[in-house]
């Protein structure tokens, strides 16, 4: 006989804010509680992380993840704008009044980890990063040029994102985020990023930092641990 096994929780709320459809896992412990806004990567949606947001509500901590530009319910194209939208859903997730606004962080994947980095440089609502197998703005034209950034973006957008990244580095943003915590996780096996990359991130970053090279895997592989997901809330919590 098969075995059933529950239905994973659904998100507490859905909704959208400014532009960007989101979804909510709250935590059933009392507030207040930190808080994790999710940015999913190129090619990807905010259903795709939910695997976390449940993780995030389960160690209580409050969890919102949103589509970015140009992917998932989203009615626009990509831009560089999806920077300003981290100190957005920053500001809207610490607004809520069970919120500690001086603990809501951001956790990012490939793309996603990009632009949580950057983020984190800019917004004085984030106040912690975790960025895993983080993309470069090297590797992110790399991908628009040769088509292989799967989002929506016409010829002038992705000429306005090519101008954008051309300015920028990612080195020099995680000095900018200055002594926000800053947990990088990358599988070695990374068959689209080096696992380099996130080291020589980690030489740029000041204390709290913290950095883990998993022996194989590859690009998508570390996003759904979930014994990664409870180390990187634990030391997140810890460094805060």
């Amino acid at each position: 006989m098969a075995r059933t096994h529950p239905a994973p929780a659904p998100p507490s709320e859905r909704g959208e804010r400014e532009g960007r459809p989101y979804l909510t896992w709250l935590p059933s412990s009392p507030p207040p509680w930190p808080g994790m806004l999710i940015i999913h990567g190129a090619g990807s949606q905010k259903e795709n992380h939910g695997d976390f947001g449940r993780a995030c509500a389960a160690a209580g901590w409050a969890a919102l993840a949103y589509d970015q530009r140009g992917h998932g319910d989203s009615h626009d194209e990509m831009s560089p704008e999806a920077l300003a939208d981290v100190g957005r859903m920053a500001r809207f997730l610490a607004a809520r009044e069970e919120v500690d606004a001086a603990r809501v962080c951001v956790r990012g994947s490939s793309m996603g980890g990009f632009i949580a980095i950057h983020g984190a440089a800019t917004s004085d609502a984030v106040a912690g990063v975790i960025a895993i197998c983080p993309a470069g703005e090297q590797h992110l034209l790399r991908g628009l040029r040769d088509g292989s950034l799967e989002m929506r973006a016409g010829p002038e957008a992705r000429r306005s994102l090519e101008a954008w990244l051309g300015e920028h580095d990612l080195r020099d943003a995680v000095a900018l985020a200055g002594r926000k915590p800053l947990l990088l996780i990358h599988a070695r096996g990374d068959e689209r990023i080096p696992s380099e990359w996130s080291q020589e991130l980690f030489e740029h970053a000041a204390e709290p930092r913290k950095l883990i090279v998993l022996p194989g895997g590859h690009h998508r592989s570390a996003q759904h641990d979930a014994e990664l997901q409870g180390l990187a809330l634990r030391w997140l919590e810890r460094s805060l």
